[in-house]
């Protein structure tokens, strides 16, 4: 409270989040994190107003419409008040996987994420940031939001882990796949990385299909798919990067080749602005085809 968001040339003042504060609001976007989420949004839909939160708290919830437009529009028809917003790097594998999976069905996932530090908030913006200059100035780098020191390195680590070896980011992304895509029968396995990088995830993606696709067919599908870019000209060193994906609204696909260990298996690489459609832009585009339903 007391500070103030600068937005198109004027500042916004910060407010307490309470009920008052939300009186006469329409559409509430909650940002605030679970436990914010948890306690505050089930009062906040009993007062009418229609909820998109953009935390894991409902993303599980099979009550909650998992959204992403693109893909599953049809489905918040049924929100009893509150619509979830996927992960980032949910988002901008799914957008890829969904024209591919209603051709070819898609048997089975394999996924390794490199997700920018910017997803953990400014803290690890700034602590990535700090660690570089110590680096630099040959002082000894300090960890206090990650484990271990991220400036040029990468930990294996998103969140925490869980009896089976996998980590909560690593099952979140295997179940929100299967249900934004509608097939509990899709089989994932996810490996997610935190790396030095400020904004931009990027993932390496194999796939296994029902039927053979070609890599030049499943080119043209995606090239003609709502929401993705494809960059596919490796001999000219065009492919998708974290740091030309920042800024804009799709999700960018290229290295797509034939997975040579599968008969019927396709690779591919993908990069995702993760604070614009791995976050906030999701969530709009989720609030207007609320508001022209």
């Amino acid at each position: 409270r007391g500070s103030g968001i600068e937005y198109r040339g004027a500042c916004i003042s910060v407010r307490t989040l309470d009920l008052e504060a939300l009186r006469g609001a329409e559409i509430c976007f909650f940002c605030a994190g679970s436990k914010v989420s948890q306690e505050l949004v089930p009062r906040v839909v009993r007062t009418g107003c229609t909820v998109i939160d953009n935390t894991s708290c409902f993303r599980l919830d099979d009550d909650v419409p998992l959204i992403v437009p693109e893909v599953n529009a049809d489905q918040m028809t049924a929100h009893k008040g509150i619509i979830a917003n996927p992960s980032g790097a949910t988002i901008q594998m799914v957008l890829v996987l969904h024209p591919i999976h209603q051709v070819a069905r898609i048997r089975r996932v394999i996924v390794s994420t490199y997700q920018a530090v910017s997803a953990t908030g400014q803290p690890a913006i700034q602590e990535l940031s700090d660690q570089v200059k110590d680096l630099f100035n040959f002082h000894e780098p300090q960890a206090r939001v990650y484990p271990h020191q991220i400036a040029f390195n990468c930990i294996p680590q998103i969140d925490t882990f869980l009896d089976n070896g996998y980590s909560r980011e690593e099952m979140q992304i295997a179940q929100e796949t299967k249900r934004i895509l509608r097939d509990d029968l899709i089989r994932v396995c996810a490996t997610c990385v935190r790396v030095p990088v400020f904004f931009g995830h990027s993932e390496a993606v194999n796939i296994e299909t029902a039927r053979k696709m070609t890599a030049d067919e499943a080119r043209a599908i995606l090239e003609a798919a709502p929401g993705v870019v494809v960059e596919d000209d490796p001999m000219h060193n065009t492919y998708p990067q974290a740091i030309s994906s920042v800024g804009r609204d799709e999700s960018c696909v290229g290295r797509i080749r034939a997975d040579s260990s599968v008969t019927n298996g396709l690779a591919m690489w993908i990069a995702c602005d993760n604070l614009r459609k791995g976050a906030a832009l999701n969530a709009v585009q989720i609030a207007e085809r609320l508001i022209s339903s």
